[in-house]
């Protein structure tokens, strides 16, 4: 039974938190792959190096680091509905001020206050997914969501195709405003998470969080640490793909912005359908054999986009590389209710984070090495992934945790 029909049985508290993390991630996403569609037009109107114009990727990384260690905190603390329906809004006004920015140190800073208000985004939802839905198999529910926020990179992508061209890169942040007034009128009556609640009525109090609690054990501190090395992995090899493809795409195969970004919406079409085959793979053969299987495709993905000579072979290497994602769901599953969005904000943040340099290394490399050297390097960071993440003993027993 698919996601779809399996609506049925949700409850309005369940559809609605399902549409409001949907609505979330496809901002972020959207927001994303405007960075990427306005780089090549930023590198020429303000005459900064390639390197310098993939730092703003990288300084929005830090920015989610840095909000997703204090949100996922609070969230944990005082409520994932409290800090999940704010943190939109300084995201959202960050972007839009994109407009009036007139040289790359006003973008850097503007930038990492989007990663601020978007670094809490990630826990909080999936914390209220995972919590909202017990009973259900969430890897499936919570791909099914990430693939929804996927249509944000296609809004992006057709959006970047008609501004870009008439008006230029300033004017393309103004649409970040817009799912604004949809995301408040969705999550106006978001409520809070009943495990959640049932944690606190049971302590009689607010609980007490600190990252501490992610190490406690050496197993704690192994599974935290190996989780983290593969976020990384994933980030860098999206973040490197999704930020360099148009330009690489107008370069490699000679194509304009405008073709580029149709092209694109291809690629977020077939990293969509890679997540949900994700989240069904993973719920019914287990995480360990699904991540092992999805990192190994992105490993030749990856060189395979260095080899492509046609569009239509990039398109497939590209999508194929972002064909699993997941992460929400096992960390949900791997760690306890007081911890959880700590869990999921702090692994993700720092993933983002150390994977976001992705974009400004692939930037300086470009300019020593060929593009297959650089690929052939990714590839041998996500057969290091695959191997760490096989040292995890309870990803073999995932049903048996705490949701």
């Amino acid at each position: 039974m698919d996601v779809i029909n399996e609506s049925k049985r949700f409850s309005f508290d369940q559809k609605k938190t399902l549409a409001s993390t949907t609505v979330g991630f496809a901002l972020e996403n959207m927001d994303s792959m405007f960075l990427s569609f306005a780089l090549s037009s930023m590198i020429l109107s303000l005459h900064i190096s390639p390197a310098a114009a993939g730092l703003t990727s990288t300084i929005t990384n830090l920015g989610k680091l840095f909000g997703g260690l204090l949100f996922g905190i609070l969230a944990d603390r005082f409520g994932r509905v409290k800090i999940f329906s704010h943190t939109i809004f300084l995201f959202a006004l960050a972007t839009g001020l994109l407009f009036f920015a007139h040289n790359i140190y006003e973008i850097y800073l503007l930038r990492f206050l989007a990663g601020v208000g978007s670094g809490g985004e990630f826990g909080a939802g999936v914390s209220l997914i995972s919590e909202h839905f017990q009973g259900f198999k969430v890897g499936k529910i919570i791909s099914f969501s990430a693939a929804g926020g996927q249509m944000g990179g296609i809004m992006a992508a057709i959006i970047a195709s008609i501004v870009l061209p008439m008006f230029g890169w300033n004017t393309l942040f103004l649409f970040g405003l817009i799912p604004v007034a949809l995301a408040y009128f969705i999550r106006r009556h978001l409520k809070e998470s009943p495990v959640y609640e049932a944690e606190v009525q049971k302590n009689h109090k607010l609980p007490h969080v600190s990252f501490s609690e992610l190490f406690k054990t050496p197993q704690l501190a192994w599974q935290t640490i190996v989780i983290t090395i593969m976020v990384i992995v994933e980030n860098a090899g999206y973040y490197g793909l999704m930020i360099w493809l148009p330009t690489i795409m107008q370069k490699q195969l000679h194509v304009s912005i405008s073709k580029s970004s149709l092209w694109m919406i291809a690629t977020i079409v077939g990293i969509s359908l890679g997540m949900i085959s994700f989240g069904y793979i993973m719920d019914k053969i287990g995480p360990r054999v699904a991540f092992a299987f999805f990192m190994l495709s992105a490993a030749v993905a990856i060189y395979g986009i260095a080899i492509a000579h046609s569009a239509m072979m990039l398109l497939v290497f590209s999508a194929l590389a972002g064909f699993y994602g997941g992460f929400g769901a096992i960390i949900s599953r791997l760690y306890p209710t007081n911890i959880r969005t700590t869990a999921n904000n702090m692994i993700m943040a720092i993933g983002k984070s150390v994977g976001g340099f992705s974009p400004v290394l692939m930037g300086l490399l470009m300019a020593k090495f060929s593009l297959i050297e650089i690929m052939v390097f990714m590839s041998l960071m996500y057969l290091i992934a695959v191997v760490a993440m096989l040292t995890l003993k309870k990803l073999r027993n995932f049903n048996h945790g705490y949701m």
